[in-house]
């Protein structure tokens, strides 16, 4: 990776290569930043963003989950090692439409997940709706 490259203590890099090959590595997250919809280069421009500091872009990043990513995806991040990453899919998920983690609930892998989300939206959001549909899915756990 291009930022590994910069962070290398090495003296064969001058200050003039290391200011060309972090301009060429934000120039590639950028672009990543606008064009990715997947979860593994996401996961990535958060770590990225959070070694640096840069918490305005994760808050960029945040932003485009809902509007880019597939809920299947978003999932995928919801079950990251990362707390950042993981904290960032999860909030999402809390904002999805219920119909979209009503989907997610036939799936075997998405299923807990989604519950999760659904719970979250019941707690926070004192969403009704959300609340029937835990309270059926619960009440099918204890059959």
């Amino acid at each position: 990776m291009l930022d590994d490259r910069v962070a290398e203590k090495s003296e064969a890099l001058d200050p003039e290569t290391i200011s060309k090959v972090r301009s060429v590595a934000d120039t590639c997250a950028a672009v990543l930043l606008e064009k990715t919809e997947s979860a593994e280069v996401f996961a990535q421009l958060v770590h990225r963003a959070e070694m640096q500091r840069d918490y305005k872009r994760i808050d960029v990043l945040a932003d485009a989950l809902n509007s880019r990513f597939p809920p299947s995806e978003i999932c995928e991040l919801a079950r990251s090692e990362d707390i950042i990453v993981r904290e960032l899919a999860n909030e999402a998920l809390a904002r999805c439409p219920i119909s979209v983690l009503a989907g997610l609930l036939s799936d075997p892998v998405d299923a807990e997940i989604a519950r999760s989300a659904l719970r979250r939206q019941v707690v926070e959001y004192g969403s009704e709706e959300a609340r029937q549909i835990v309270n059926v899915l619960d009440q099918a756990d204890e059959l």
